[in-house]
């Protein structure tokens, strides 16, 4: 079961492993080097700090090992949502339980009346992942497919929504 939990100084070396160029290669940036890496740790805990918060920056960490990161952006009155995942760990039903679990954090604690997501087309499981999660496509942007969702109606639906997908294969 994925975890989502607070990054720390010593994520950089799994920070550099996630932001492959393989993981990059439908982003907006390209690979981390290790200054890159140790900056973001740096920022995802300073972040974690400030008040009120604007951005959440979480590991996705199974049984001690980080394999990816999830990012909650409040940008009031929308947020919006962005995962990667290390490649070595991609079709494994992670990257739908964070968002899963980044969904119950943003309707749950944090009120947030609609969260925004998007992907780039020629990466249709990132779609996929969105999908699987409720969001509903809305168009396109800046060359990148996007998404949107609104809180579930009632609480019934929101535990079906959190309680995450079954996964088969591992």
């Amino acid at each position: 079961m994925i975890v989502l939990r607070e990054l720390t100084r010593n994520d950089a070396t799994a920070l550099q492993r996630i932001y492959s160029p393989e993981s990059t290669r439908f982003l907006q940036r390209g690979p981390m080097d290790a200054a890159e890496a140790r900056s973001a740790a740096r920022d995802a805990v300073a972040s974690a700090a400030q008040s009120p918060r604007t951005l959440y920056t979480l590991g996705l960490d199974f049984d001690g090992d980080l394999l990816g990161i999830i990012k909650l952006l409040l940008d009031r009155p929308v947020a919006t949502l962005g995962y990667i995942l290390r490649a070595d760990t991609w079709g494994k039903g992670h990257a739908t339980e964070a968002v899963l679990r980044i969904l119950a954090l943003g309707f749950g604690h944090l009120g947030l009346p609609e969260i925004h997501a998007k992907h780039h087309p020629d990466n249709p499981a990132s779609g996929r992942v969105l999908l699987k999660a409720g969001f509903v496509p809305t168009g396109e942007h800046a060359g990148f497919t996007t998404y949107a969702i609104r809180p579930p109606q009632t609480a019934s639906d929101l535990r079906s929504r959190t309680q995450g997908p079954t996964t088969r294969g591992g």
